[in-house]
């Protein structure tokens, strides 16, 4: 297997649902709608010991991932993976409905993002973040002549099990392999 993996364009992006324990829920995972971007910065706060007119050591607080995330159109299933609320079906096939509700007490929920590119090797390469938070901002932006897209900010603190507590994977493929959903 070659060691280095040339990602090219972005093929999907799928959210997963986590429940109470920090599982993802069972046939939850919802598709980002013509992903356009996965973008990601992994960052980490450190304090420094000074003294004696020198540096003299550093401790990190743990890493995090930024991430952001955006699509085409907008699906009401990622909005509330990331913002919480719920979906309401009313009507009849040819004139039903489909509302999306936030109320203000609700909380984001935590979720995992991973996003898949294919590979100048005919492989692909997966970028799996564990626990993300939508603590940014959520826009969807309607404008004449225009596509509505949508854009999500967020950020990843790793899973939160002290036997498993990833931050982020990426996962280089042989063969491409299409994101498992399950």
């Amino acid at each position: 297997m070659n060691e280095n993996s040339l990602p090219f364009g972005l093929r999907e992006v799928v959210l997963f649902p986590l429940d109470a324990t920090g599982a993802r829920v069972a046939g939850g995972a919802v598709k980002l709608p013509v992903s356009r971007t996965f973008s990601f910065t992994e960052s980490e706060d450190f304090e420094t010991l000074e003294g004696d007119d020198r540096t003299a050591a550093s401790h990190g607080s743990g890493g995090t991932v930024d991430w952001e995330l955006e699509g085409g159109g907008v699906s009401l299933a990622v909005w509330k993976v990331v913002s919480g609320g719920t979906i309401t079906e009313s009507g009849t096939t040819g004139s039903g409905k489909r509302v999306y509700r936030k109320r203000a007490t609700e909380q984001r929920p935590y979720f995992d993002v991973e996003g898949r590119a294919i590979s100048d090797n005919g492989g692909d390469f997966h970028m799996v973040v564990y626990r993300c938070k939508a603590d940014g901002d959520l826009e969807a932006s309607m404008e004449n002549g225009s596509f509505t897209l949508t854009s999500l900010k967020g950020t990843g603190f790793g899973a939160d099990d002290a036997t498993d507590d990833f931050l982020y994977d990426f996962v280089q493929n042989e063969t491409a392999t299409a994101i498992d959903q399950t």
